[in-house]
């Protein structure tokens, strides 16, 4: 059975965590407190889910999820995370990270970023223009009429191949945005952001060809 460590368990990581266990996965959540913090919420969730140290969380999963920010980067397990895929959930927000220059003038995206925190994972850009609840609610079979689309964003092919079969098994049509370049195109404001929750895999790919990318000055 395939283990996905979640590091972040707040609604985003949570929701994740039960739309994978609703798909047959198990899960190992953890978050900056502690495991015995997430007694209640491994509780709710039943078989299949438990909770560790982040490290231990990453060491766990045959891959896993990031849902945390950019600027959190000291609490990331990179040693248990090296060689894995890593699903990074985060966007950038200014007003909750800070203004970060290289994002604000394009010249890197919160992505890449990431990817230089684990430079030996292999990371991807998933679940960032979907609200967390959606995920339990909104996925149909494949082929069914109006079925969503979501994208990811990476620099690894199989890391793209994953997340599409995950999509895929949750509900969702898939539309690859790669390389992490590219990933500012379903950045808070853009059109495949703004149009999360009614967008087919044919109106995604055009909402994601009509992203413009706006830098902002430093404040």
């Amino acid at each position: 059975m395939t283990t996905i460590g979640i590091i972040g368990a707040g609604e985003v990581g949570s929701q994740i965590a039960r739309a994978a266990l609703a798909n047959g996965y198990e899960v190992v959540l953890a978050n900056s407190r502690g495991p015995a913090t997430l007694a209640h919420l491994v509780a709710q969730l039943g078989p299949g889910a438990s909770a560790a140290e982040a490290a231990a969380a990453a060491a766990a999963g045959d891959f896993a999820v990031l849902a945390m920010p950019l600027t959190s980067a000291d609490r990331l397990p990179v040693e248990a995370l090296a060689d894995k895929v890593v699903l990074d959930t985060n966007n950038y927000m200014a007003w909750r990270d800070g203004r970060i220059p290289a994002i604000d003038s394009g010249e890197k995206t919160e992505h890449e970023l990431r990817q230089e925190q684990l430079p030996r994972s292999r990371v991807a850009k998933a679940f960032t223009h979907i609200q967390a609840p959606v995920l339990l609610t909104a996925g149909r079979r494949a082929g069914a009429p109006g079925r969503l689309a979501l994208s990811v964003s990476s620099d690894s092919p199989d890391a793209v191949a994953l997340v599409t079969r995950l999509y895929d098994q949750f509900g969702f049509d898939t539309v690859d945005n790669s390389p992490l370049s590219a990933s500012w195109r379903t950045a808070p404001g853009q059109p495949a952001w703004n149009h999360h929750d009614r967008q087919t895999r044919a109106e995604l790919a055009r909402n994601l060809r009509d992203a413009r990318f706006v830098a902002h000055a430093r404040p």
